[in-house]
């Protein structure tokens, strides 16, 4: 064979014919996309057929689905369409990945051009640079305000999470705790049902990760003693406490800057800061969690919104991102062989997770003046207005100071005083109504919204409120 200037596969992805073709498909995706314009019912004729697709799908699951949702594999934005015609508003986003909604044109057309590669999956040991280009650009933009500076690439946020925690115990051998906040969610693998605060997600798992747990910052309990100050004062002295109980037996603090499953809890600098400078005095790695957070936030960091990156020694990021990984500094970079695995991700992951990345970048998200606060703005006020419309479907919810919460594109909402019974039925009846939601928080619980927050525009909010006002009219109807 003649030697080439290029690759053969990069000349086929820059071919006249290829490049129409994509464009094409791209087209033809968005004209059908189009069509789908609000929220409407199933279609009767399809619903035998797409019975039978969820009786299928039960039996493999082993159970029936929570929800009745089987996509269509067409959208618009935060409009998707199911395979039994019905279109709903997605704002949960399959809890975070669809940060771009659904059929958008970018990332059909970054997947499309990934479909081409020989294999669809890369690996550690035979990798195209399409998953190294996705890790460069993921480090360029977090080591702009931190000191993370390698990234091992991996196929799901728990795996993620696995990939962090070697690198702690590796690091600071033989130390085997952990410490983690109350109410945390870390995934569902073996190790991280056990770190995350949920007696059922480790239901009849053997225990074998020591794990000690730190209050996640609460503003009624922090009234309660006397104020912020007194507060943090307590905590730092707890954690003191909790380590010296175990002298050099804490490997790592893994913090979730805004909680997700736990609440969409958001704290302060503070807070986090004093907690961050005891772990730094006794050598205990900072692990920040943004496997959910990353992207949402006032800044595309949250550790850049608390301005605490400095003290950031391994990240994990995963969900919207496409394809997840594990970052960390030079200093906590693994021995050889400590971090592998047969797959990192599809070609697809990587092309349009990069496509992500740079769209993230390139857009007026962030900020106060950000489109992201702008909508936050905007969900904040339909909740106000249902809640002075139906003020008895808003009773006072112990344990936390606010109806409304969260942060950028992580919002919660309180009906029905946090009754767990009562918020998992609104979910449903809202999911009935034509908007996907979900639950979260352990007591108060809470209504979770994760909208595809690049698309929305201000006159879809109405629209998706008047679904969820009708879901809560039925629960509150009983």
């Amino acid at each position: 064979m003649t030697p080439t200037t290029t690759s053969i596969n990069a000349s086929i992805r820059e071919h006249p014919e290829i490049v129409a073709a994509v464009d094409t498909i791209v087209a033809q995706v968005q004209q059908a996309s189009s069509t789908i314009t609000d929220a409407c019912p199933p279609d009767p004729a399809l619903a035998e057929s797409y019975q039978s697709l969820l009786d299928r799908s039960a039996a493999v699951k082993g159970r029936g689905l929570l929800y009745p949702y089987l996509g269509s594999g067409l959208g618009n934005g935060p409009l998707v369409q199911l395979a039994d015609g019905s279109v709903k508003w997605d704002m949960i986003s399959g809890i975070g990945v669809h940060f771009f909604g659904h059929s958008h044109p970018e990332l059909v057309r970054a997947a499309t051009m990934g479909g081409i590669e020989n294999t669809i999956k890369h690996g550690n040991l035979q990798s195209g640079f399409d998953a190294y280009a996705f890790g460069e650009k993921l480090l360029e933009l977090a080591s702009r305000n931190s000191r993370l500076k390698h990234a091992f690439l991996t196929t799901s946020g728990a795996m993620a999470n696995e990939s962090a925690i070697k690198v702690c115990y590796q690091k600071h051998a033989p130390a085997s705790r952990v410490i983690a906040f109350a109410d945390c969610f870390m995934g569902r693998s073996v190790t991280m049902c056990q770190i995350g605060d949920s007696a059922g997600g480790r239901q009849g798992v053997p225990l074998s990760t020591q794990v000690d747990y730190m209050p996640f910052y609460n503003e009624v309990e922090a009234d309660l003693v006397g104020g912020q100050t007194a507060y943090i004062d307590r905590a730092v002295a707890q954690l003191e406490h909790t380590i010296s109980r175990y002298p050099g037996q804490h490997a790592c603090f893994i913090f979730e800057l805004v909680q997700g499953e736990g609440g969409f809890n958001v704290a302060n600098r503070d807070y986090f800061k004093a907690l961050m400078d005891v772990c730094r005095d006794k050598n205990i790695a900072i692990w920040d969690d943004e496997i959910q957070t990353f992207g949402r936030t006032e800044q595309m960091f949250a550790y850049e919104m608390y301005d605490l990156g400095d003290y950031i020694d391994v990240f994990c990021v995963g969900k919207m991102t496409q394809a997840c990984a594990t970052l960390f500094t030079e200093q906590y970079n693994p021995k050889a062989g400590l971090l592998s695995g047969t797959f990192t991700g599809a070609t697809a992951d990587f092309t349009a997770g990069l496509r992500i990345l740079e769209m993230l970048d390139e857009g007026n998200y962030y900020g106060s003046n950000g489109s992201f606060t702008h909508h936050h703005a905007k969900f904040c006020e339909q909740v106000n207005t249902l809640i002075a419309k139906h003020p008895d479907w808003f009773p006072e919810a112990p344990g936390t100071k606010s109806l409304i919460g969260g942060v950028g594109g992580m919002m919660r909402f309180t009906p029905f005083g946090g009754d767990k019974t009562k918020v998992s039925k609104a979910c449903k009846a809202i999911y009935d109504e034509g908007v996907v939601m979900f639950y979260c928080g352990h007591g108060p619980f809470h209504l979770r919204v994760l909208p595809p927050m690049p698309v929305m525009k201000d006159e879809y909010w109405p629209k998706v409120f008047e679904c969820i006002e009708r879901g809560l009219a039925k629960v509150a109807a009983g």
